[in-house]
C-alpha cells in the first residue's frame, strides 16, 4: 500500500504545489513591494551617508536602511593633497563603494532625481519612487570647471592640474615634476568649497619640492584667492603668514579666476574689490581650485535655503521645516568648513538627534561646528587647524597647534585615513571630541 500512489493524492500534490508558487509569489511580490520603502533612507555615499548608515543601522536593524548611491568607487578624497604632490598614490585612496557599505543594508545603485516631503518619498533617475519614514540627505556637493572660460580644454594639455577631482589630480603632480621655471600660481574660488584649506596645502607642498630639486630660484609662487584672508581663523592665519613671508610665498588677496587662456599659458582674473578689474598672469604651472555648489538636485527643492544648501538646524542637524529629514556633510548650509573631520563630529550628533527622534524625544546633543584642517606645509610638517562656529580653535591636544609639527603631519597621512576607512566609515569614529576633554582635563 505505501508504494500505491492514489489518482486523489496527485491531485492533492498538484494543489500544494500550485498553492505553494502562489504563496511564494505573494510573499516575492511583498518582498518587492517593501524594498521600495525603508524605515530610514540615507542619500548619498560619501563619507556622511556611509557614516549614518553604519550607525542607525544598529538601530532599526539593516534591512530597513538604504543608501542611494551611483557610484562604483569610494574615495578618501582628503589624501588627494598628497597625491597631487607625488607623496601618495591616487590608487590608495579608493575602495569600491560595494566594500564600505554597511553589511545587510540596501544599496540602491542610482541617483536621486526629485524630492517629495510632502508625501516622504524620493525619485531615483532610473524612475523609481522609494519612500521612507525618516530621510538623510548627505550628497556632498559639485564641481563646476565649466564656470572659469576655457579650463575644462585646458585640462587636455599640460601643466594644469586640480587636486579635487579624480580625473585631474594626477594632472597637478604632471605638472609639478615637469616645472622647469617660469611662474607656479594657485587658485581660490569665490565660493564655499570643501577643505578651505586644500588649495593653500598644494602650494606649500610644491614650494617645498621645487627646493629639494633645485628649481625653487627659478620659481615664482602666487596664490591668487577670493577670499580677504589668507585663512579664516586669525591663530592660523598668522601662522600661515609667517610661512609665507618665510619662504618667499607671493599671496593676492580678493582675486578670483575668470578665465584659463591655455595656448598663451594666461590665468586671467577679476579684481573683486574693483569689479571689471581684471589682471593676467602668466604660469608655468596652475592648480586650480574650481568654484563648487550644491547638488543640482536640492537647488529649488522644497529642502533647500535660498543658495541652493540643504536647510537645517546648525545644532541638530534637523531640516527646518521637515521634523523626519536631517542632513550631514557638504551638503548642507552649516557655517563650518566642509571637511571630513566635521562629517565625523556632525555623524555622532546627528546620530543621537535620530536616537531622540525615534524615541519621540527632543534633540539634546548639539553640533558646535568643530571642523578640522590639517594645514600641510611640507613633505613633513603639518599646522593643525581645529576651530568651532565662532571660529575660535578648538584643539585636541595640549600643544600650541600653530606651530609646524612633524607629528601632526604623520596624523594626516597615515592615522587619518586609517580612522576614515576602519572608524568614520563603521560608524564609531565621531571625531576627537571625547579624547579632547580627556587631554584638557575637561576644560574646552
Amino acid at each position: 500500500m505505501a508504494g500505491i500512489i492514489r489518482p486523489h493524492m496527485l491531485l492533492s500534490k498538484h494543489y500544494a504545489r500550485a498553492f505553494s508558487a502562489l504563496n511564494s509569489q505573494i510573499h516575492t511580490s511583498c518582498g518587492l513591494a517593501s524594498k521600495d520603502h525603508y524605515k530610514v533612507l540615507v542619500l548619498g555615499g560619501g563619507s556622511g551617508g556611509i557614516a549614518m548608515a553604519a550607525r542607525i543601522k544598529r538601530k532599526v536593524g539593516a534591512e530597513n536602511v538604504a543608501i542611494v548611491e551611483p557610484s562604483e568607487m569610494h574615495y578618501y578624497q582628503p589624501i588627494w593633497t598628497l597625491v597631487g604632490a607625488g607623496a601618495k598614490s591616487v590608487a590608495s585612496s579608493g575602495r569600491p563603494t560595494a566594500s564600505v557599505i554597511p553589511s545587510g543594508v540596501k544599496w540602491v545603485k542610482s541617483k536621486v532625481a526629485e524630492f517629495d516631503p510632502e508625501n516622504n518619498t524620493v525619485r531615483t533617475d532610473s524612475g523609481k519612487k522609494i519612500s521612507y519614514d525618516y530621510l538623510i540627505v548627505a550628497l556632498g556637493l559639485e564641481l563646476h570647471y565649466e564656470k572659469i572660460k576655457g579650463l575644462t580644454e585646458g585640462f587636455k594639455h599640460p601643466k594644469i592640474g586640480s587636486n579635487y577631482s579624480l580625473q585631474t589630480v594626477e594632472k597637478t603632480w604632471d605638472a609639478l615634476k615637469n616645472f622647469k621655471e617660469g611662474n607656479a600660481l594657485f587658485t581660490f574660488p569665490n565660493t564655499p568649497v570643501k577643505c578651505a584649506g586644500a588649495p593653500q596645502k598644494i602650494m606649500y607642498l610644491s614650494d617645498a619640492f621645487l627646493r629639494k630639486t633645485g628649481k625653487r630660484s627659478k620659481a615664482n609662487i602666487f596664490f591668487n584667492t577670493s577670499l580677504p584672508v589668507l585663512f579664516g581663523v586669525k591663530k592660523y592665519a598668522d601662522a600661515l603668514w609667517e610661512i609665507v613671508k618665510k619662504r618667499d610665498l607671493n599671496v593676492n588677496l580678493r582675486q578670483n579666476l575668470i578665465e584659463v587662456r591655455v595656448d598663451e599659458q594666461e590665468a586671467v582674473f577679476e579684481n573683486l574689490d574693483k569689479p571689471g578689474e581684471t589682471n593676467v598672469i602668466k604660469y608655468e604651472m596652475l592648480h586650480v581650485t574650481p568654484p563648487m555648489g550644491p547638488p543640482a538636485v536640492l537647488k529649488g527643492s522644497s529642502l533647500d535655503d535660498a543658495a541652493g544648501w540643504l536647510d537645517i538646524h546648525k545644532h541638530t542637524l534637523q531640516h527646518k521645516k521637515y521634523a523626519n529629514v536631517f542632513g550631514i556633510g557638504d551638503c548642507t548650509n552649516l557655517p563650518t568648513s566642509k571637511t571630513a573631520a566635521a562629517v565625523a563630529a556632525q555623524s555622532s550628533v546627528l546620530d543621537r538627534t535620530v536616537s531622540r527622534i525615534l524615541k519621540k524625544q527632543t534633540p539634546d546633543k548639539m553640533y558646535d561646528g568643530y571642523t578640522s584642517c590639517p594645514l600641510v606645509t611640507s613633505y613633513n610638517t603639518v599646522i593643525l587647524a581645529e576651530f568651532d562656529y565662532d571660529g575660535q580653535p578648538l584643539e585636541t591636544f595640549p600643544v600650541d597647534q600653530s606651530k609646524e609639527s612633524r607629528i601632526m603631519y604623520h596624523m594626516k597621512a597615515d592615522v587619518m585615513p586609517h580612522l576614515y576607512w576602519h572608524g568614520l566609515l563603521k560608524g564609531v569614529w565621531g571625531g576627537p571630541g571625547p579624547y579632547r576633554t580627556m587631554m584638557h582635563l575637561g576644560m574646552k
